[in-house]
């Protein structure tokens, strides 16, 4: 398994849970590593910037609005098959499809108030990292 990193984001539902201390012991006790972190409150415009992606999509908007509603904590985690293990732990998109466990099954409250975020792929890892962390503020764990 290659070690690698990927980009999580604690959502604003689960920080005004005063989740956040939970969230990264399920991504540690999973084997991943918090290299790099940091609470933000995202303006609008960093948002529709980060989601871009989706801005085509119907619910693009209310994604923009929801984590712009409070601070969010962003995080770099490394670890064997960083990003497989990530979306493993925070379990499916959807908190009623999510395995029993898993962050979005304990923490999420419907498929967009879904507790974190995570890379999907090792491409969108790397412009999610350098969005957010300058490469300096990457730290060297081994």
């Amino acid at each position: 398994m290659a070690v690698e990193r990927t980009f999580s984001i604690i959502k604003p539902d689960a920080v005004a849970k005063g989740a956040i201390g939970s969230v990264i012991s399920k991504l540690e006790s999973g084997g991943l590593r918090v290299v790099a972190s940091r609470m933000v409150q995202l303006t609008e415009k960093q948002a529709r910037e980060f989601y871009a992606v989706h801005k085509e999509r119907p619910f693009y908007d209310s994604l923009v609005a929801f984590v712009t509603e409070g601070p969010v904590v962003v995080q770099v985690l490394e670890g064997p098959d960083a990003i497989a293990k990530n979306r493993e732990i925070m379990g499916a998109t959807n908190p009623e499809e999510a395995a029993p466990g898993t962050i979005r099954a304990e923490l999420g409250t419907n498929i967009e108030r879904n507790a974190v975020h995570g890379s999907d792929a090792p491409e969108t890892a790397a412009t999610e990292i350098a969005f957010f962390f300058p490469a300096a503020e990457l730290a060297t764990l081994s």
